[in-house]
């Protein structure tokens, strides 16, 4: 009835809990990227089918996926490791296939962990689509990918779970910087190939940001508008902890609202950097 996709890069710890989560499906594929412990083993002894990919970038990767492997459904529900369908959630996505009316995709809302804590009011977004037909689906951005969709979206009940922390706050500090060298080199490509679409040079206006009508410029001004704000580490960790209330979280709150911050203040110093050498 559905498919299963988990991307996989040394899972040993989290895969064995994700795919018991998703245990209702018989078509669940892993995407590994050549990892060296024993995921790939596990993967297989639960009955996953297993494709080996190097990873280039997260967009790629995931475009990859869902116009190489051979799902069996025509409906597939993507996750990764660290995260788990909660029984409410399986059979939700049962329902939403059996009816799905004129959509192509449909949003899930995931919840965050920091140790036992829910993350309910700091989380940046809690609404992902992760349900979805093949073909109507693409990725865009290195790191951190947008869905877009080529049709209409709903939503279904039920929680995933994500558990970023799983493997420690040096793992995550470890992982974020990484994202932050991607984000970095997205922002300056996002810069190169809007310059080039205005025939060689960079414009950026904040009135685009509100009323163009091209949804990809509008995103670009948007994206660009928010990447020129002062302070920008210093506002996000207002926007998350005050005015989305993170404060109600508790410590675990704080802790995320300054590990979030500091996430956008490696990204400040990396386009810096870039923007440096390239000049």
């Amino acid at each position: 009835m559905i498919s299963v996709l988990i991307l996989t890069r040394n899972e040993q710890q989290d895969l064995p809990g994700c795919l018991a989560s998703v245990s209702w499906s018989d078509d669940i594929h892993v995407l590994d990227s050549y990892s060296t412990d024993r995921t790939v083993e596990i993967a297989t002894q639960a009955g996953a089918h297993v494709t080996q990919r190097h990873f280039d970038n997260w967009a790629a990767h995931q475009n990859w996926a869902l116009a190489n492997i051979p799902f069996k459904y025509p409906w597939v529900f993507y996750l990764d490791a660290d995260e788990r369908v909660s029984p409410e959630l399986a059979l939700s996505l049962k329902d939403a296939v059996l009816n799905p009316g004129p959509n192509v995709a449909f949003r899930v809302q995931r919840r965050d962990f920091l140790d036992d804590t829910w993350l309910k009011h700091v989380q940046t977004s809690p609404f992902y689509m992760r349900l979805f037909q093949p073909q109507h689906m693409r990725y865009e951005r290195l790191v951190n990918p947008i869905s877009i969709p080529n049709g209409p979206v709903s939503s279904i009940s039920g929680y995933l779970d994500h558990y970023p922390f799983s493997k420690g706050m040096s793992h995550w500090l470890n992982r974020h910087n990484n994202y932050s060298t991607l984000e970095a080199e997205q922002i300056i490509a996002n810069r190169k190939s809007h310059a080039t679409a205005e025939s060689g040079g960079f414009f950026y206006h904040v009135r685009s940001a509100l009323s163009t009508s091209d949804f990809h410029q509008r995103r670009f001004h948007q994206k660009e508008a928010f990447y020129r704000l002062p302070g920008r580490p210093l506002i996000k960790f207002f926007v998350l902890y005050v005015l989305k209330r993170g404060f109600l979280d508790g410590s675990a709150g704080l802790t995320y609202s300054t590990l979030q911050s500091i996430y956008e203040y490696l990204i400040v110093l990396k386009t810096k950097e870039l923007l440096r050498n390239n000049s």
